[in-house]
């Protein structure tokens, strides 16, 4: 058996305690496992400061000196080790509060130590809390001048004696032991020559231990291509397995519908953008494979246009479709918006929500499993069992981060002998390099520019202090018959302080807007489903002149009347959240405008986020500055993924890493898709040894 597979607590100096604890705190179950766990940081052994130039923002130091004093303070739960620790500049505080016995036994008063810690104050005193300690010795000092790892950790661990330095003893005696043979290469010898990467024991040693900088690169280049790699290649797999093996309907014409509709009823000239992704869509539809196309489009450009012509050229094909909206207001605009377009051209268009029981319900189910319904639109509704298709051909899904994987394979059900095309709309724009990755075996098309005549959305920013002007703006806005929206955060840990937050921010508004001259719509998630659609409609058909709602109205309500947005507390939201928000306006004729509103200490991240909106209006850079703050963990729709957990790699900044990976994958598998050439023998051993850890999410299937 490998080394590397044995478990963890056989290596030495664990023993099942701590076996038992790194596996509940950290995961490591195995030797693989503890090497695999890759330092956060570094400690720069050649660096010392001196205690005079200290402050309390100093951060983590390492300094030189020579323990004056120890003593022990306080009783029972207070009792803490406190040591006065000085060098030629000044002194500053050690102090312990857990394990004070046994640290005060292993230190000597008078002896010259190295120290590393973070600086913090107490009452005016510097200190440094549990810090590592050890005494210089000459060659020590040697030793040590290089890079200390430093690994994650928790509280649990640090106090049950697997500390930094117990953990790097782990590593460093890990990899003492590992011969060449333990650690397999996983790459072809041409990439590693190509790249000029360290071998992956190399790698692995030189992660933990660099000498210095450049050793410390050359290791996570190449641990970094290797995860990204692996990770495209079986992405790649899955899309080619599902190429060869899922057939699809073949729409090869392209008839009166389609062409009518398009000659004669099309409301605007398509951008160049949109002919672009209907000609792609066009070609997978044709080719007899199933169809898994992600379509990106930032707010306003276009994406149901794009949607209608596919379901045109699916019912040229003598096939029904279906379009599913993650919210019956959605759906309803869906139904409203494609039933004017299509008027007058004998196709029948349906919606289908919970709220449509009854005779009309089973008249509907009917007529769809007859063939009479050309078009259904609808809410997860679609998705029961009693909604049968006589022929699906096509299923598009908007906003599709918002449906489980489980309820999207229930459309792929829908059909028989073959599932239908898949489209997926979002207006969430995804960075390339996030796409990639999360959608790595869908095709993806992107609508990249907006309508003609699409007037930007004007954003300012205003603290509390303007809040008067603010108001006094709304006004303005409304005696030219506009309409506004004043969105507060809504944040779960929070709710009822953010509730009470709306609540008084909606009596402020009366205050200032007071009825019959006025009037106000109140939208929140905590509202019955039939109150929330009665003050949405009472805002579409201009009975409201304002809308004061939480994020429930960050998808989809299409209102061309209203032209301002007002956000409150825009510190608390993520930069992709605000810029949907933004969207809700600018969807008329006329200029719309965005004020962010936030408090006047801003966090440097608040701050920055703030300025990305004020500065762009271009989703795809928002996406990318977004990536950059929060990483692609955070970004909406990607935590449940668990693809993102990369041990070293971050999308935020090895964009250009990812993209050499995925072309260098589809590279080998268009040369050689079985992996059976001598040279890729590497590769194919990696992946059926640990190809099924590699996680291949599919979103869609």
């Amino acid at each position: 058996m490998n080394v590397l597979d044995s478990p963890i607590e056989y290596l030495k100096g664990v023993g099942p305690a701590k076996g038992d604890l790194l596996k509940k705190e950290l995961g490591v179950f195995t030797q693989r496992d503890l090497l695999l766990q890759y330092p956060h940081r570094y400690i720069d052994r050649t660096q010392f400061h001196r205690i005079g130039e200290l402050s309390e923002h100093s951060g983590e130091v390492q300094i030189r000196g020579i323990l004056r004093r120890l003593t022990v303070a306080g009783q029972g739960r207070k009792k803490r080790l406190v040591g006065t620790f000085r060098d030629p500049s000044g002194a500053l505080e050690l102090v312990w509060f857990t394990g004070v016995n046994w640290i005060e036994k292993s230190l000597t008063v008078g002896m010259e130590y190295i120290v590393y810690g973070r600086v913090g104050a107490f009452g005016h005193k510097l200190n440094i809390a549990h810090p590592e300690i050890e005494p210089v010795k000459t060659e020590n000092v040697k030793a040590e001048a290089s890079f200390a790892p430093v690994y994650p950790s928790t509280e649990k661990l640090n106090t049950k004696g697997l500390n930094a330095k117990v953990r790097r003893r782990m590593a460093k005696q890990l990899l003492d032991k590992l011969a060449p043979t333990d650690v397999p290469e996983n790459l072809p010898a041409y990439l590693i020559q190509k790249f000029r990467f360290p071998s992956r024991l190399q790698a692995l040693r030189q992660i933990h231990f660099p000498k210095d900088a450049e050793e410390l690169k050359a290791a996570r280049n190449r641990l970094k291509f290797e995860e990204l790699f692996f990770l495209q290649i079986r992405l790649l797999q899955i899309k080619r397995r599902r190429k060869d093996v899922v057939k699809g309907y073949v729409f090869d014409q392209i008839g009166d519908y389609f062409n009518g509709f398009y000659q004669e009823k099309l409301p605007f000239e398509l951008t160049g953008a949109q002919k672009r992704v209907v000609k792609e869509i066009r070609r997978d539809l044709g080719l007899g494979v199933q169809m898994n196309r992600l379509l990106q489009g930032d707010v306003g450009s276009g994406k149901t246009m794009v949607g209608l012509l596919c379901m045109l050229i699916a019912l040229d094909n003598g096939y029904q479709t279906c379009l599913m909206a993650p919210t019956e207001i959605l759906a309803q605009q869906h139904y409203e918006g494609i039933s004017e377009y299509v008027e007058g051209m004998d196709i029948r268009v349906e919606i289908l929500t919970g709220s449509v029981k009854g005779k009309a319900r089973k008249t509907i189910l009917a007529d769809l499993a007859e063939g009479h319904i050309h078009i259904l639109i609808g809410t997860h509704a679609l998705l029961e069992p009693k909604v049968v298709f006589k022929n699906l051909g096509l299923a598009i899904t908007d906003e599709q981060h918002r449906f489980g994987v489980a309820q999207r394979a229930k459309l792929w059900a829908k059909n028989n002998p073959l599932p239908p095309h898949i489209l997926v709309m979002t207006a969430t724009p995804i960075p390339r390099t996030l796409a990639m990755t999360l959608y790595g075996d869908l095709d993806v098309s992107v609508i990249d520019e907006l309508p003609p005549g699409r007037k930007e959305v004007e954003t300012t920013h205003r603290t509390e202090h303007h809040r008067m002007r603010v108001i006094g703006f709304m006004r303005e806005q409304i005696a030219k018959g506009r309409q506004v929206y004043v969105v507060y955060p809504l944040i779960e840990e929070s709710e009822t302080l953010d509730l009470k937050n709306l609540d008084e921010g909606y009596e402020a508004l009366r205050r200032e807007f007071p009825p019959p001259e006025y009037q106000i719509s109140v939208v929140h998630g905590r509202m019955k489903a039939a109150d929330k659609d009665y003050e949405m409609q009472r805002f579409v058909k201009r009975e409201t002149q304002i809308m004061v709602a939480t994020t429930v109205i960050e998808v989809g309500v299409n209102v061309p009347n209203a032209s301002v947005m007002v956000i409150e507390n825009t510190e608390r939201f993520g930069l992709s959240q605000l810029h949907q928000l933004r969207g809700r306006v600018g969807r008329g004729a006329e200029q719309s405008y965005c004020i962010l509103l936030s408090s006047f200490k801003l966090s440097n991240e608040g701050r920055e986020r703030i300025q990305t909106m004020v500065r762009t209006n271009n989703g795809f850079e928002i996406a990318e500055a977004d990536l950059k703050l929060r990483g692609p963990g955070n970004i909406e729709g990607t935590q449940q993924s668990g693809i993102l957990n990369f041990r070293i790699a971050d999308l935020a900044k090895d964009g250009k890493i990812l993209k050499a990976a995925r072309e260098i994958a589809a590279r080998i598998l268009d040369d050689d898709p079985k992996l059976e050439r001598p040279e890729h023998h590497p590769i194919k051993w990696y992946l059926e040894k640990h190809g099924k850890k590699l996680k291949g999410w599919s979103r869609i299937s």
